[in-house]
């Protein structure tokens, strides 16, 4: 197999890429840059095509697929920035992959503590030296109803890890797991929305789920809700949101994702006017915090990345089953 890999980083990739591709037996090259129309031409000679979270259009899978490119390959979880069916539709394969779920679920965990104790309003206010208590009290988790939108190996491991904190947990998913009921009770998202006082998102960017948290849901959560997504931005009405948090009816939001982020994240913006004036809104509340798009930046997990995507694609290559391709 010839794999060509696009958005590169040598700080961190590169030598998870030169010991797996050798280990694997494949011939390899990369560019540091996204993929774009202007240099879709370097894969030509290659079988598959390595990136991450670039939009993916038709037009420059038609490029691909002219230059024998024969599959399409993810180093994300989610592949909604890909037109999978259309590479589908002529033949090309579409591969994502999986990682180690604990990097996301200490992420989640981390944003309900900082929320629960208002960490950014205090560490805000003492960097203009106010070390007053007024206004930073905060709660316990232990006391908190969580509801948790999403039980697969992330959700499932949120799940496991907040049974040390011995606080309710609610859970809901359309495909229910044996082994969550034994932590947590399986319930409507009406009641989540109800009785809950932390919410999290894990559920996929799907047709269905977007903005499943609009304004409507919102006026039915509690007083001083708590909303975690680190998941996919599209889950949120962004304006909801906002509108929610200046109401009052949004305690603390934790967003390790947000609407529109591609272009944004996982670029040097530093000096420049960012074409999204709902997260300068987001960013500007003490009670928002903000992570871009970095829940799943652990050692591990770049690691389960690269291999995974080199592991799967080599599946595909060769005619082998693999439980992610997408189909």
């Amino acid at each position: 197999m010839k794999l060509y890999v696009y958005s590169m980083r040598d700080f961190d990739e590169l030598p998870f890429f030169e010991k797996y591709c050798e280990q694997y037996g494949v011939e390899w090259a990369y560019t540091k840059e996204t993929p774009c129309m202007n240099n879709l031409e370097l894969a030509k000679g290659y079988d598959v095509v390595d990136i991450i979270t670039t939009k993916i259009n038709k037009e420059m899978i038609d490029k691909w697929h002219a230059l024998g490119i024969r599959c399409i390959a993810t180093r994300t979880i989610g592949y909604d920035h890909i037109d999978w069916a259309y590479a589908r539709s002529l033949g090309m394969g579409v591969i994502h992959i999986t990682y180690s779920p604990a990097s996301v679920a200490d992420h989640t965990v981390m944003m309900m503590l900082m929320g629960c104790r208002k960490v950014k309003h205090c560490l805000e206010r003492a960097s203009i030296q106010d070390y007053t208590l007024k206004g930073k009290i905060g709660r316990e988790l232990h006391d908190c109803t969580v509801g948790i939108i999403g039980t697969g190996k992330i959700g499932k491991t949120v799940i496991k890890d907040l049974t040390g904190f011995g606080c309710r947990m609610l859970a809901y998913d359309i495909y229910e797991s044996d082994e969550v009921k034994e932590y947590a009770e399986y319930t409507s998202l009406e009641r989540i929305f109800e009785e809950c006082d932390i919410i999290t998102l894990h559920a996929p960017a799907t047709e269905e789920n977007y903005h499943m948290i609009d304004a409507e849901v919102i006026s039915k959560m509690k007083q001083g809700v708590m909303l975690i997504n680190c998941a996919r931005g599209s889950l949120i009405d962004t304006q909801a949101l906002i509108d929610g948090i200046e109401e009052g009816k949004v305690g603390f939001a934790g967003l390790d994702v947000v609407e529109h982020e591609s272009g944004l994240y996982y670029f040097n913006r530093m000096g420049e006017p960012l074409n999204n004036p709902q997260l300068a809104i987001l960013r500007s509340y003490s009670n928002v915090l903000i992570t871009p798009h970095t829940a799943f930046y652990t050692d591990e997990a770049v690691a389960n990345m690269v291999e995974n995507s080199i592991i799967c694609a080599k599946d595909f290559m060769e005619g082998r089953e693999t439980p992610f391709e997408v189909r």
